[in-house]
């Protein structure tokens, strides 16, 4: 086979999701407002700021001449190329966003998206948690993903609940203790 009809990778299409799980098919990218907006925020910041900057950076270095050799030139275009993938992967991701607002279950003590649970295992260890979207989650905060096996097994399930969770481990008891929502923003004054 020609040549001309083969892909080749230079790496540039390998892990377009930044290392983030992907999306179950069929289903919404849930985020939280905060969340929302934040990767808003950092897609616009690539548009308007970095991109142009980089762009400009490159048009600068290819007028110096010898393009192999230029390091400013070869660093540029690679910065140019993960720029791009970041800003399509952003596109996708807010094309096919659905924005919950975890406010609206304020007082509620059954578990849905953006719910802060915390729950003890079989063993008596308790554990705080917050179910986020997948491309807002901060493990070190204790925020994981609304797809995560935990988040799955205590969805829907209310204070006092036990539910099971699947582990390599076996299955294991956890007890609901108690669920949080944020409380809803106060409306604003015109």
């Amino acid at each position: 086979m020609s040549k001309a009809f083969t892909k080749e990778s230079d790496g540039d299409d390998e892990d377009e999701q930044g290392g983030l799980p992907p999306i179950p098919a069929g289903t919404k990218n849930y985020l939280t407002p905060k969340g929302y907006h934040a990767l808003r925020a950092e897609l616009l910041q690539l548009i308007d700021e970095e991109r142009p900057k980089i762009v400009e950076i490159v048009h600068w270095a290819a007028s110096n001449g010898d393009r192999s050799e230029n390091g400013d030139y070869i660093y540029g275009k690679k910065r140019l190329r993960e720029i791009d993938r970041r800003i399509r992967f952003l596109t996708k991701r807010l094309d096919i966003a659905e924005v919950a607002d975890p406010s609206l279950h304020h007082g509620s003590d059954q578990i849905f998206f953006g719910a802060t649970v915390t729950y003890a295992t079989s063993q008596g260890v308790e554990r705080t948690i917050t179910i986020m979207g997948i491309d807002e989650v901060d493990h070190l905060a204790g925020e994981v993903s609304w797809i995560s096996p935990i988040a799955r097994a205590l969805l829907k399930s209310r204070e006092g609940d036990e539910v099971t969770l699947r582990t390599p481990g076996g299955l294991e008891v956890l007890e609901v203790i108690e669920v949080r929502y944020p409380a809803p923003a106060a409306p604003e004054a015109r």
